[in-house]
């Protein structure tokens, strides 16, 4: 078995040169860690992270805890897991998943954490005493990834617009929270923009209630509508509001939804939907809070995504 020394020999380097390369590659150039990386795949040479983490005192674990229910018909979650894992797997560190229960159940190097909501940071999040870094934009101050919701929104609102649409309503959803406000506030710029009066509803993050509300809605609108909604699961509801009243989609009611990883595309038409990139948002969660925790839980700013408008049948 190779040993650290054989890799040294034959990249002509010292063995300190090699351990830099393994464990601060940020501190080399890229001549050095190209020699040190061909002298490893030559040599069949496997670094010990075990041994690495126990001289760094670091587990190689990280947590994310996920404090909002998480539903097994759509796989929002799966995607995030999906681009967290990759990223963290490419630094040697394994992927710990966690609830409020069961947060303090083992040791890590620091927790990326999602649904959270505002009484959570104080009451779980605060309490967390390693790098935390939040999938979802926050006002309290912690580094967070999320996409542009504004300008989500408003891409999708300007869209119905276009379409000749006379009376555009938006289906929210009923929190109190930076990414919900951000949407309302890309439909009411787009909407005052183009001199059109507001339709807001807030409701619980369901189809069927959605459903519900847009069937009263749409019940006295023989013009033809749209509706701007916050998710895709809201759009559902609407679309089968919709066709409960015998309307046509999209001639006189046109529907958007907003996060395009799964539902938009079982829809009957299929929804025309704002697309998250959730799975490079992921990958970047892991990439700022290792980051954070090699940096000793230094500040590393916010990153917003560029939202996709993916335009179906739903608006066709």
């Amino acid at each position: 078995m190779a040993t650290l020394s054989d890799v040294a020999k034959k990249a002509n380097v010292s063995k300190m040169t090699v351990s830099r390369v393994i464990n601060h590659p940020e501190t080399v150039t890229d001549e050095l860690k190209k020699l040190v990386y061909s002298a490893m795949e030559e040599l069949n040479y496997i670094p010990n992270y075990a041994a690495r983490a126990l001289v760094q005192n670091r587990t190689q674990v990280v947590k994310l805890l996920i404090l909002e229910e998480m539903d097994t018909t759509e796989p929002y979650y799966m995607n995030l897991l999906t681009g967290i894992s990759r990223e963290l797997d490419r630094h040697h560190y394994a992927l710990q998943l966690v609830t409020r229960k069961s947060l303090n159940i083992g040791q890590c190097d620091g927790i990326i954490a999602t649904g959270v909501r505002r009484t959570d940071f104080e009451g779980v999040v605060k309490a967390f005493e390693k790098p935390v870094v939040v999938f979802g934009q926050n006002e309290m101050g912690y580094d967070f990834i999320d996409v542009n919701n504004e300008k989500g929104a408003f891409m999708a609102t300007r869209h119905v617009m276009g379409l000749g649409s006379r009376e555009i309503a938006f289906f929210g959803i009923d929190l109190d929270e930076p990414f919900e406000r951000s949407r309302e506030k890309g439909y009411m710029k787009a909407m005052n923009e183009g001199f059109r009066k507001t339709n807001i509803f807030r409701m619980e993050n369901s189809s069927k209630k959605s459903e519900g509300l847009a069937r009263e809605w749409l019940e006295s609108h023989d013009d033809p509508s749209a509706v701007v909604c916050a998710s895709d699961r809201i759009a559902l509801g609407v679309i089968r509001a919709v066709q409960s009243l015998g309307k046509r989609i999209p001639d006189d009611v046109a529907v958007t939804g907003y996060d395009g990883v799964f539902l938009d595309r079982i829809s009957s038409p299929r929804l025309t939907t704002v697309r998250q990139p959730v799975v490079e948002m992921g990958e970047a969660c892991a990439r700022t809070l290792l980051k954070k925790i090699h940096e000793d839980g230094s500040v590393q700013g916010n990153q917003f995504f560029e939202p996709e408008l993916i335009v179906r049948e739903s608006t066709l």
